[in-house]
């Protein structure tokens, strides 16, 4: 694919705070935008056989699914060419990226490692959540343009019935990462994959009312410490209409709804494109335009119903060769200040 490595190598002629010749990052300017990328990974699970789940044993090289260690660099590769890919629209690489449906650090390592991205300055952050099907989120930033400064797993917790006691929820937690960009602006990313609608309709609300609210906790204690530019991205296994969602505002405004309206999805259900990725952002950061990226060689037409759909890893047991049945998403964030002085 001629077309894509020439798209990968523009990307990264383009950006101009890219890993240089030797490995060095070069400067970026203070008043730089930043890009912002999500992407569901759809069971980015490692190769070998050492997991302590169920899905963890089911993709491995002996397992159900024959997740073999050539399947595993094959995706890892794909994912590589989409970032670079997003890159080449964009005109500049994401400066940071959560990605969900992740299985350990490893996999995160042999994907900066072992792929066009190993030239770059990505860095990861992760921790292992207690989600039963042993999945997390995690946040891979560019080290010559965003300063880590910290990052915790934020759980969820329930009310146990009858109990004054609370519970950590089996779920993926929220991953909180804090930054300085350029100009020495704090900024905080906030990585979410809310419970699905499995288990019935009374639990399902009820576990991603926990999650809402979880959220809505840590963009108010993050903006009274004083970080005022907060965003919240992630799978939120929900539409923009969720009403739910009004109980983050006016903290974080729903960057999805101008999206939702126009019918423009990141995942295909049943024919219909539903808009569950979605970005949520804090005041100071305005209200800039969100993005679905469909990316050309990670699409295939859809035999069921009309037009394309994502290209996913395998279709129930028999292996495509894809990445995902998510599209990742985008956002531009407007420059920063120069507060370093």
């Amino acid at each position: 694919m001629k077309w894509v490595l020439s798209i990968c190598v523009a990307a990264i002629l383009a950006d101009s705070a890219l890993a240089g010749p030797s490995g060095d990052t070069v400067a970026s300017s203070p008043g730089d935008t930043l890009g912002v990328m999500f992407w569901n990974l759809e069971n980015f699970f490692d190769y070998r056989n050492d997991s302590t789940t169920v899905a963890g044993a089911e993709f491995s090289s002996r397992g159900e699914r024959r997740w073999t260690r050539k399947r595993f660099e094959a995706k890892c590769n794909a994912v590589a060419k989409g970032i670079l890919w997003a890159g080449g629209q964009e005109g500049r690489l994401p400066d940071a990226i959560g990605v969900a449906e992740v299985e350990n650090a490893f996999v995160l390592r042999r994907l900066l490692q072992s792929t066009a991205l190993r030239k770059l300055d990505y860095r990861i952050v992760h921790f292992d959540s207690p989600d039963p099907r042993g999945i997390d989120v995690a946040l891979l930033y560019r080290e010559g343009r965003l300063r880590f400064i910290r990052a915790k797993p934020c759980h969820l917790y329930a009310d146990s019935a009858g109990t004054r006691s609370r519970e950590v929820l089996c779920t993926r937690d929220i991953l909180l990462a804090e930054f300085e960009r350029p100009g020495g602006e704090p900024i905080a990313f906030l990585v979410n994959h809310h419970p699905s609608k499995y288990g019935g309709a009374q639990v399902s609300v009820a576990r991603r009312r926990v999650a809402v609210e979880r959220l809505r906790f840590l963009a108010d204690s993050l903006l009274a410490a004083g970080v005022e530019q907060v965003v919240a991205m992630g799978d939120f296994n929900d539409t923009p209409a969720n009403p739910l969602y009004r109980e983050l505002a006016p903290v974080l405004t729903n960057l999805g709804e101008p999206l939702h309206r126009a019918g423009i999805g990141s995942i295909k259900y049943q024919g219909r494109w539903e808009l569950i990725d979605l970005f949520f952002v804090s005041p100071a950061l305005g209200n800039p335009a969100m993005k679905v990226l469909e990316i050309p060689f990670l699409q295939v037409r859809d035999r069921s119903f009309a037009g394309t759909k994502p290209l996913r890893t395998y279709s129930g047991p028999r292996y495509l060769g894809g990445v995902s049945d998510h599209f990742p998403i985008w956002l531009t964030l407007p420059p920063g200040v120069d507060v370093s002085n």
